[in-house]
């Protein structure tokens, strides 16, 4: 391999360090409409009243719509497979406002200042409903946020509007009562992750215009194309035909943009006045109504033998999806299925859920997808058990942990496990942290203390017989490639990984394959770029496509040379008779292919799987604590992925690192809160802290390679995983130098301190602290 497991610069590199104009707002036309949205001051409430009349008189004001002007059919704004599994019930604009930062309005205008001026003389009369604002007391609550006759659940997910019920499902195996009360050692804690904002640099942003036929093109940042084609196709009744999305450069997006925050309502603004708008979210927007990670508690009892074999999970999962559904009733699974199936000695298991609708923001995709929330909740409950249990939580997990040629447990149907590096991973981290010196703690020559913790993870490579990854690749006249993708490069380097991938294919050099942007009138179908599925399944796509070509053009080849196949080579650059007496070019075959010819140089193939083979991650960190003040400074973060083959290293390793770095803001620093009245305090970056450079210490990163023989390179997916094993790690350290187990992210000194202190928390909490 040339190019396969090498550290290729990425193929937009150039233009981005270079400034070039490649992100939406870079692309859209000078004379767009702006478009902006009057949003709820209140979580739960119904316009009795809206008036528009002053706000139409303003001097460049286009439209202003109002939920009698937009169409009444309820969609769902996630990117999902269809039919989705989560339910319709959005409306473009809605009499009901479901949370603060609700749309009540859509204004249009010339200019911002324009805009800005009419959203303040826009009138409405709201009648102030009573909301429900607390996750615990929603399911079955008297007040019903979904009573519309309308809504609807096209997947049976468990859903009942009238519970408040977004999801709902148990699943187990064995007897888990019987195992728990037969075991010598059983841990049961409640874990409380909150919701955490993606943060991209990039904020949601669209712009869309008619076309000379009439259709509705959308240039957008997201991670969906195929999906937001389908969901405005229904948002706005005019069938997913009539509509076109392109994705240029998206400065990132975490899992945000698997949902359409933006993109409908400068959609609806074209589609009522002919004309192109735009809408750039502000920050601000970004934080108060876009699409955070999924608020859960979950609470988990495990058990043990005496010596360390696990024997019983048992996870109940309470998930808050907020005011809509987009993603509930996926992401709470994932809080079961990748935490439990990393220990394989279970006798019995149970996983039960409950994902419910209340009045804040509605939740979404956040790297992890829920994994985050149930890996930090069992491993931090295996880490509890190994002290019970007077063991080492290396150990521990050495006893119990997955193995490549068994089978799940809790997980794709309880399949082989086909690859997996996870005691290599441990044994490497080890080895990089100095585990056996460092643990549990040690005191430092300051007085402050450090300890260690440990983590470990799994997660997925796609969504097994759902996911699709599509590629096109063809022969060009100078005897180039072009590769057109269906899945979207939101600064991961998919672009990048794929065109190695073809390049090897191929044999040709990495320079000679020319790979663009998605656009869904030209690009193949691809799910989309979300449940780490682009490595591994558009990856599978792009090689069958190339090994196609690569047939195609050996035969035009010999057809040319007027022999057998047979009697011919070819080297990727030229097909030759084996006797060498004659050969044509690439090129030649190139222009061959453009007249006379009756098989085409140009091939598109799809790529689904059956499993979902995990990537597996061990973390380890070590934390300084300041025993007076409760203040966590990371010292030293070490992570070992398997993530099978490794195509490009370096690119590997910045998303590893990045990952990390996203996982500590999650366990230190993030911490979305809400007023009593249901409104977002975290506003902005500066209340809403996000970790710098300065804030993560050291992160060392190494890969322990398995080979995936579902994949043609062997590879694995690596995106989610590695936001997964921080928290835990952290929370696992920061107790083995203090003693205080922080069962609820973020790990504040205000938390450390006070249970140094003896002091409840959470009991101070509630008590209005």
């Amino acid at each position: 391999m040339s190019y396969v497991n090498k550290p290729v610069r990425k193929k937009d590199a150039m233009a981005l360090v270079t400034g070039q104009p490649v992100y939406t707002d870079d692309l859209a036309p000078k004379d767009c409409l702006i478009v902006k949205v009057l949003r709820s001051p209140h979580a739960h409430a119904w316009i009795e009243e809206i008036k528009t009349d002053n706000a139409m008189r303003v001097p460049g004001i286009a439209c202003v719509l109002t939920y009698e002007d937009v169409p009444r059919d309820r969609f769902t704004m996630a990117g999902q497979t269809y039919p989705e599994f989560s339910p319709y019930d959005r409306l473009i604009l809605d009499q009901r406002m479901r949370f603060v930062g609700d749309a009540a309005a859509i204004v249009a205008g010339e200019t911002e200042k324009a805009v800005d001026r009419a959203l303040k003389m826009i009138k409405v009369k709201y009648k102030v409903l009573e909301p429900v604002l607390d996750f615990h007391k929603a399911k079955d609550n008297g007040v019903c946020i979904h009573p519309e006759d309308n809504w609807e659940s096209r997947f049976p997910v468990g859903a009942d509007k009238k519970r408040n019920l977004c999801a709902h499902a148990e699943e187990g195996t064995g007897d888990v009562e019987q195992i728990l009360a037969d075991c010598d050692c059983v841990v049961e804690r409640t874990y409380h992750t909150k919701a955490n904002q993606q943060a991209m640099m990039e904020t949601f942003r669209s712009y869309t215009y008619m076309d000379h036929f009439g259709r509705l093109n959308i240039v957008s940042s997201t991670q969906v194309p195929f999906h937001v084609r389908r969901i405005l196709g229904r948002a706005l009744g005019i069938g997913a035909s009539k509509v076109r999305v392109i994705k240029p450069r998206i400065g990132g997006g975490f899992g945000a943009k698997q949902t359409v925050v933006a993109e409908v309502y400068p959609a609806i603004v074209t589609v009522k006045t002919g004309k192109p708008a735009k809408m750039i979210f502000s920050r601000y927007e970004s934080q108060i109504c876009s699409s955070p990670r999924h608020e859960m508690e979950l609470k988990v009892r495990i058990g043990a033998d005496k010596e360390g074999t696990i024997r019983a999970i048992d996870v109940y999962t309470l998930s808050n999806t907020g005011a809509f559904g987009e993603h509930g009733p996926t992401t709470v699974g994932l809080s079961g299925h990748k935490s439990i199936a990393l220990y394989r000695n279970t006798e019995a298991y149970r996983f039960v859920y409950d994902v419910v609708y209340t009045n804040q923001m509605s939740a979404g995709a956040y790297r992890g997808y829920g994994a985050t929330q149930g890996i930090f909740a069992v491993e931090s409950a295996v880490n509890e058990l190994a002290e019970k249990l007077h063991m080492d939580p290396v150990v521990l997990r050495e006893k119990n942990m997955t193995k490549e040629g068994g089978r799940f447990i809790g997980y794709d149907g309880g399949t082989e496990v086909t690859s997996c590096a996870l005691d290599r991973c441990m044994k490497r981290a080890k080895e990089m942290l100095g585990w056996d010196e460092k643990y549990p703690c040690r005191v430092m020559e300051n007085g402050k203390v450090r300890g260690v913790g440990v983590a470990m993870a799994m997660q997925g490579s796609s969504i097994a017989c759902v996911d699709v990854g599509g590629a096109s690749v063809k022969l060009n006249e100078d005897g180039s490639y072009t590769l057109s993708l269906g899945a979207t490069d939101m600064g991961t380097g998919c672009d990048t990984v794929l065109s190695q991938m073809a390049a090897d294919t191929l044999g040709t050099e990495f320079d000679n394959i020319v790979v663009f942007g998605v656009d869904t009138d030209i690009s193949p179908y691809d799910s989309g770029s979300y449940a780490s599925a682009t490595t591994y399944l558009a990856g599978k796509a792009v090689v069958k496509a190339c090994e196609n070509l690569r047939e195609r053009i050996w035969s035009l080849g010999a057809e040319m040379l007027e022999t057998s196949r047979e009697d011919t080579e070819f080297d990727g650059s030229k097909v030759c008779r084996k006797d060498g007496s004659a050969a044509v070019s690439l090129e030649e075959i190139g222009i061959r292919g453009t007249f006379g010819n009756n098989n085409s140089l140009q091939v598109t193939e799809n790529a689904s799987s059956s499993i979902s083979p995990p990537p597996f991650m061990v973390g380890m960190a070590e934390v300084e604590v300041d025993r007076e003040t409760g203040a966590v400074e990371m010292i030293d973060y070490v992570a070992v992925v398997d993530c099978g083959t490794p195509i490009n290293p370096h690119l590997a390793r910045v998303q590893t690192e990045g990952g990390i770095a996203q996982g500590i803001g999650m366990a230190l620093f993030e911490d979305i809160q809400y007023s009593q009245r249901g409104q977002m305090l975290n506003n902005s970056l500066m209340q809403y802290k996000i970790p710098t450079r300065l804030d993560v210490g050291k992160i060392r990163v190494d890969f322990e390679s398995s080979f995936e023989g579902s994949h043609p390179f062997g590879a694995k997916s690596i995106g989610e995983i590695v936001i997964d094993t921080p928290c835990p790690a952290i929370a696992a350290a920061v107790c083995n130098a203090t003693g205080v187990r922080v069962s609820e992210m973020p790990i504040t000194p205000e938390k450390v301190a006070m249970g140094i202190a003896g002091i409840d928390f959470d009991n101070c909490k509630k008590g209005g602290f």
